[in-house]
């Protein structure tokens, strides 16, 4: 049995999926866009949730019948899609990429992608636009839903245990788990059925509430209909959360955690109003909004794949109108894939055609394994290439090392030496752990116990700040007062200094002074008192303990290992290997002795990189040994340089006598 349809609920979805993609082809347009994968969410719990109620209640549920349904709306679209982004991947993919695509396909394929992203970055870091499969974590959250919440309500229809009491209780240690995950470990708590069950669990808590009100009212004979105003109140309280939730919510802040309230109560709230709602009546409803709701799921399947390979064949963000186009093309597959595939197998669906529809996804996990196997290799393969992709994958700094907590604040610890260390600052110190680790293995003896507290684009110099994120000072601060206690024996404090003060830098980044007063750095004294705010740091800690400035190492667009491919994805490509370098940069090495300055003016030990990496007016971007990519990005040493080769921090993590200071 179904629920009655409501045009409504479609332009609900039109809501949801307008978000997402408005969100991924232009982000600064709505910062909060990511909030739709919520509202689709609620929308299913509802749904799914009165499906199987009124089947259970009617004597009428079988979980064969039940997937069959899932197949027959899932999988069509998903196939198709997954075909096409596999077929792509093969032509315009490097060969490191196109395995890693193939492991993304049998994630799809299985519904468990979401799992699959868990052990990888996380769903806002930049290397995540380039994972063309990457959206398909919220169909393994859905998928893993269908599978543990009709086996659980179908449990406990049989047990006549309470309904309403086992969804409440499933989505209140849910949204525990989500808020109690979330600040420690964001990237489980984004990805985790554990964590994302409470969403879905809404919905379903709305659909029980429902259904227990119909009985009560058939058992009375009566009406027990609210007044209409209140559904008008519930329409514009619910349009008005997911309003707020979309120019409230940003990736910086914890997400999901109590942030997630305000689409899913939002949502809660269109879908109780009813279809006479006013909104839902009148904004919902409207033909518009119910056509892009008809073709919401092919809608977000075809969306991604076409904006990140985009990403990747521009190497870089593409411009405006390459993605308004890319919108375009995926509003169109969307009609296409609902017109002419959707609704053939809607109308002409038979046995045969479910077992083929299952038999295929099935075929393509197994293809997706296969495929990250390493057959067949992609079109572009060569070794040269695959050195390429092997570098630019490269991007767990902290592998090996495990999650603590010093004083009060989370960070990566590795190694018991009889002296500790804490390194401070953005992922430019980040880069820096795996040479500590190596040292852990190589010189167990020497090596101190090193502490890494580091935050990406956040610099260590208090009242410095970089774009919006305002979580970047509280941390800092916390720190920086944690480097003052007697149990850290010494500090390193370090920071791509050179992607805050030169270049494009001055344009964007501005101190604020004690007086709560912003001073620009372009045509004002912003760097001037960043660079005292920081002679101020490095002379309060030095008084008490050992301090190393470690200075920027060359960054900028001559050392992003994609230089060394030649050609275009869509042409052919080729690599450049061996010992390459690429000139100075003069204004970084400029400022590096600025920062000199300031370090041996307020009793700070200088790490200075530029000496290792540079010589004769020429700087590598080449691995000494074998010739691949030194870096894994414009700016980032790759971890295998820095294991190997960035020895010139050995002395702030090293143990070179029995005492210090």
């Amino acid at each position: 049995m179904h629920p009655k349809y409501r045009p409504d609920i479609d332009g609900l979805r039109a809501i949801a999926v307008g978000s997402v993609l408005a969100y991924h082809a232009f982000p600064s347009l709505l910062p909060g866009g990511f909030i739709g994968v919520d509202i689709f969410f609620v929308i299913s719990g509802f749904l799914i949730t009165t499906i199987l109620l009124q089947s259970l209640a009617a004597g009428d549920f079988t979980y064969r019948d039940f997937y069959a349904r899932r197949i027959r709306r899932i999988f069509p679209a998903l196939v198709l899609v997954l075909l096409a982004t596999l077929a792509f991947g093969w032509y315009v993919l490097l060969p490191g990429e196109f395995s890693q695509l193939g492991k993304q396909t049998t994630g799809g394929a299985a519904f468990f992608a979401n799992l699959v992203f868990l052990g990888e970055a996380g769903y806002f870091d930049a290397t995540a636009e380039t994972k063309p499969l990457l959206h398909l974590w919220s169909l393994g959250i859905e998928e893993q839903f269908y599978i543990f919440w009709p086996l659980l309500l179908g449990l406990a229809w049989r047990k006549r245990w309470p309904i309403l009491r086992l969804t409440l209780a499933v989505a209140i240690v849910s949204f525990l788990v989500n808020v109690v995950t979330v600040q420690p470990h964001r990237a489980a708590a984004f990805y985790s059925p554990l964590s994302r069950a409470w969403e879905l669990m809404a919905g379903g808590l709305l659909a029980a509430m429902r259904l227990q009100a119909a009985n009560a009212t058939s058992a009375a004979s009566v009406s027990t209909d609210p007044r209409p105003w209140t559904k008008h109140v519930q329409s514009i309280v619910g349009v008005g959360l997911l309003v707020l939730g979309l120019f409230m919510t940003r990736s910086t802040k914890a997400f999901p955690g109590w942030w997630a309230l305000l689409p899913v109560l939002g949502a809660v709230s269109c879908i109780a109003a009813g279809p006479n709602g006013v909104l839902n009546k009148y904004l919902l409803s409207n033909r518009a909004m119910v056509w892009i709701g008809l073709i919401s799921y092919p809608l977000y399947l075809w969306h991604w794949p076409l904006l990140s390979y985009a990403r990747i064949v521009a190497g870089g963000e593409p411009s405006l109108q390459v993605r308004i186009a890319m919108v375009v093309a995926a509003i169109v597959l969307a009609w296409a894939t609902y017109r002419f595939l959707e609704r053939f197998v809607k109308l002409h669906l038979s046995q045969g055609m479910l077992r083929g529809l299952a038999a295929s996804g099935a075929a393509l996990a197994l293809a997706g394994v296969v495929v990250f196997l390493g057959t067949p290799l992609p079109r572009n393969d060569s070794q040269a290439l695959q050195a390429v992709a092997d570098a630019t994958r490269e991007d767990n700094y902290y592998d090996g090392f495990e999650e603590a907590a010093l004083g009060d604040q989370f960070v990566y610890r590795a190694g018991n030496g009889k002296h500790n260390v804490l390194l401070i600052g953005d992922s430019h110190v980040e880069q820096y752990a795996p040479r500590a680790l190596e040292l852990q293995r190589t010189q167990p003896g020497k090596a101190r116990t090193v502490y890494f507290a580091t935050k990406g684009s956040c610099p260590p110099v208090p009242g410095l700040f970089s774009g919006a994120d305002t979580s970047c000072d509280e941390r800092r601060a916390a720190v920086l007062d944690l480097a003052l206690k007697p149990e850290v024996d010494s500090v390193v404090i370090g920071a791509c200094w050179s992607c805050y003060f030169t270049g494009a830098g001055p344009t964007v980044n501005y101190f604020v002074d004690g007086k709560t007063a912003v001073h620009p750095f372009l045509n004002g004294d912003g760097i001037d008192l960043s660079l005292q705010s920081l002679g101020e740091v490095l002379k309060r800690l030095s008084a008490h303990k050992k301090v190393y400035l470690v200075l920027g190492n060359p960054v900028g667009m001559d050392f992003d290992p994609l230089k060394q491919i030649r050609g275009s994805r869509l042409g052919g490509m080729t690599a450049e290997s061996g010992q390459l370098k690429a000139p100075m940069p003069e204004d970084q090495a400029q400022f590096n002795a600025r920062l000199k300055a300031v370090a041996e003016a307020n009793g700070a030990q200088v790490i200075a990189p530029f000496a290792s990496l540079c010589a004769n007016g020429q700087c590598l971007r080449s691995m000494p040994d074998d010739g691949s990519p030194a870096y894994k990005d414009i700016g980032h040493l790759r971890p295998r340089y820095a294991r190997s080769f960035a020895t010139y921090m050995d002395p702030a993590l090293l143990d070179e006598d029995a005492g210090g200071k």
